[in-house]
């Protein structure tokens, strides 16, 4: 199993369930070339009042510089897999003929010591990366540009990946259908890597108790009816009371929870189909 299920001996491990990293990762520490401090900004302003709130108290962590854009043409072995703190999917150290080194999206079944490669035709295989109207119908991709020489956008998340559908009647577009749902066109110069991202499992995951929450950044939330009425509009009464409104409100008095508050976004150009129930 790729996942592991920690044994009840107290009440914080009783429901944990997490990724086995020690069957995925090859190695602990990041190749230090590749990385830079982030300084944790705890959801607040220059002037530290918070703008954002249930942030703060996060693990330190470092950025590792990914590279979405897969523009060099050289051949390239894979060194690593490792874990990435900013990222649910797992990453590979990847060192080019030329001895440049760069992190990319590790995907699903890549191996220590394969070998990719990033060019307008190359072979169909997984960690390949080219311009999406040279990858044939129903192939499966991720770490997709919208722009081209953008960078990948689209599918980077753990276990994500989009199917290619094929061309469109101008030519100039691919279809491809996200995991959503959604079907879209993408420009054919737009560049995608071949397969679906690591570590699917990562939906599985339970963290178990609220200290481990903590360590990722994420503050508790509290109720609005356990409040007082000075601080929530939900606040107040004696004992437990109903939601004293027309609709939920939120902390600024602000109708939500089912309520459409502003204008439906504009769709692109470029969409088909919005959400699997749209035909």
């Amino acid at each position: 199993m790729a996942i592991k299920y920690i044994k009840a001996r107290s009440k914080g491990k009783r429901t944990t369930v997490l990724v086995d990293y020690q069957k995925h990762l090859t190695i602990d520490t990041p190749e230090k070339s590749l990385i830079k401090h982030i300084h944790n900004q705890s959801g607040r302003n220059n002037r530290g009042v918070i703008t954002t709130r249930h942030q703060g108290g996060r693990q330190k962590r470092q950025y590792r510089m990914i590279d979405f854009l897969r523009s060099n043409p050289l051949k390239a072995i894979v060194k690593t897999i490792e874990y990435d703190p900013n990222r649910t999917a797992f990453i590979s150290l990847i060192v080019y003929e030329s001895g440049e080194k760069a992190y990319i999206i590790a995907p699903q079944g890549i191996k220590v010591g394969d070998e990719i490669i990033s060019g307008d035709k190359v072979d169909i295989k997984i960690g390949n990366a080219m311009p999406i109207k040279n990858i044939p119908e129903g192939t499966f991709v991720h770490n997709i540009e919208l722009s081209p020489h953008k960078g990948g956008q689209l599918a980077r998340s753990a276990g994500n990946s989009a199917q290619v559908l094929g061309k469109d009647e101008t030519g100039n577009y691919t279809i491809v259908k996200l995991s959503s749902g959604e079907v879209r066109k993408i420009l054919n110069d737009c560049r995608a890597t071949i397969g679906a991202v690591s570590n699917e499992n990562h939906n599985l995951v339970n963290l178990g108790k609220a200290g481990r929450s903590r360590h990722l950044g994420i503050r508790p939330t509290v109720r609005g009816s356990a409040m007082n009425p000075n601080d929530h509009p939900h606040g107040g009464g004696e004992g437990r009371q109903p939601v004293g409104y027309d609709a939920p409100r939120t902390p600024w008095g602000k109708r939500h929870m089912g309520v459409k508050t502003r204008k439906p976004k504009r769709a692109s150009s470029a969409l088909i189909i919005r959400h699997r129930n749209e035909k």
